[in-house]
């Protein structure tokens, strides 16, 4: 895994920093765990745009992602590790012993030809998913459980990590990598491990073309909007519209959107960084 820089030879390559994809060992996807992806452009059903920004981008399909991981203890060989368009983090594709074949996430450090198992009593090593309650402490885990069967949530995107911390009765306390603490059922799996592609962040993109790529179309900023259309529209000038609002006129910089009496606030025992 790297980084790769570009000569400026054109005023798109100048600023552009790619992943050198040194961890993929093969290029074409397992055809039987594709599924295809309609595009919407942003319209609902009767053809009204009711999402702005979004149209165009390149034809893909979707990877069907094992979440769950409820072959429990068949063993499965990594055949090899693969790029999806559709995340950040890289996928690995499993060889299971009775013949089936899975996607999951790949963890970082993660090697075609490695043997992995899930479930009751596997052993915690990279790539494998086992029960909270069977995780070592101070473990790096990931593709959490929120609750037992549902299969994964959280710590999903390329290079992140969460660690176990503590378990108390049918709670373990986990720390995500946003610098939040939380209790979470210890009867759920995790992935034992960080997400692959830890170098995403350090990816540029280039040029206003490569969004195009990916389905986003250019936005426009509210201030350059009329006031009908935008509650910091309008005003002479280069007027700054204001305080910062969204569309439908909430304030947009530290106003707090989440509910106080949310379910899941009891759970959280320390919140995240500001």
């Amino acid at each position: 895994m790297g980084i790769r820089k570009f000569k400026p030879t054109t005023p798109g390559t100048r600023f552009k920093r790619a992943n050198t994809f040194e961890e993929i060992t093969k290029s074409t996807p397992e055809k039987s765990l594709l599924v295809p992806v309609n595009r919407s452009g942003g319209r609902n059903d009767t053809g009204k745009m009711t999402m702005r920004y979004i149209g165009g981008g390149h034809k893909k399909m979707y990877r069907l992602i094992d979440f769950k991981r409820d072959k429990h203890s068949i063993p499965a060989i990594v055949h090899s590790i693969e790029y999806d368009p559709n995340r950040t983090a890289r996928i690995a594709l499993l060889h299971y012993k009775d013949g089936e074949k899975r996607y999951i996430i790949a963890p970082a450090g993660l090697q075609a030809g490695q043997a992995i198992m899930s479930g009751p009593g596997a052993a915690p090593e990279i790539g494998n998913a086992l029960p909270i309650i069977e995780i070592p402490l101070g473990t790096v885990i990931h593709n959490i459980e929120l609750h037992p069967g549902q299969g994964g949530k959280l710590v999903r995107s390329a290079g992140s990590f969460a660690q176990l911390l503590n378990r108390d009765g049918k709670y373990a306390t986990i720390k995500l990598a946003s610098g939040e603490t939380r209790m979470i059922l210890s009867s759920g799996l995790a992935t034992i491990g960080s997400v692959s592609n830890p170098d995403h962040n350090l990816e540029r993109k280039g040029k206003a073309g490569a969004n195009r790529w990916r389905g986003r179309r250019p936005r426009t900023r509210p201030v350059a909007m009329n006031p009908v259309d935008h509650p910091m529209g309008g005003g002479e000038g280069r007027a700054s519209g204001g305080h910062p609002r969204s569309r439908k006129g909430l304030i947009a910089k530290g106003y707090k959107t989440r509910t106080p009496k949310k379910y899941s606030n009891k759970f959280i025992i320390e919140r995240r960084k500001k």
